[in-house]
């Protein structure tokens, strides 16, 4: 049990990364094109394209928040008990875990709007089930390093 912490942050660090790159979903159009953007690569497309402002808040909700939180884990658990658990960090964690899932939920949803309105089929990709996965990880360990 001692090394559940420990492994679970492992883990969760390496699936946030995998979730990164990997592609999220695939698009399917017309049986002969197919797309299967990665997060990155969606952040980059909506930069090249013009649209900044979305770019920046998809990439601050995916991307930074749970680096941030992962980071604010980490310091949880190497931090000494009576000084890192009264800490802002512990107070800020549950703040960034309310945000977490807002990427798997928008990726279903343009996964539900592709289906539905006949102009693609959209299937899920492994990027999308890695990166769910780091966020219940990390879920987890908050549970688990908070105080009772």
């Amino acid at each position: 049990m001692i090394l559940f912490v420990p492994l679970c942050l492992v883990l969760s660090v390496f699936c946030l990364a995998l979730g990164l790159v990997l592609p999220l979903v695939r698009f399917e159009k017309l049986y002969f094109f197919n797309e299967t953007p990665s997060l990155v690569e969606l952040i980059l497309s909506l930069w090249t394209q013009e649209n900044g402002a979305l770019a920046v808040l998809v990439a601050l909700f995916s991307v930074f928040f749970p680096l941030v939180k992962l980071v604010g884990i980490a310091v949880e658990v190497t931090a000494p008990a009576e000084k890192g658990r009264d800490s802002r960090l512990a107070r800020l964690l549950p703040v960034l875990g309310k945000w977490s899932m807002m990427d798997v939920m928008l990726v279903a949803l343009v996964i539900v709007a592709a289906k539905t309105s006949g102009m693609a089929s959209a299937f899920t990709q492994p990027g999308l089930w890695f990166y769910a996965a780091s966020v219940v990880l990390s879920g987890v360990l908050q549970i688990r390093l908070r105080p009772h």
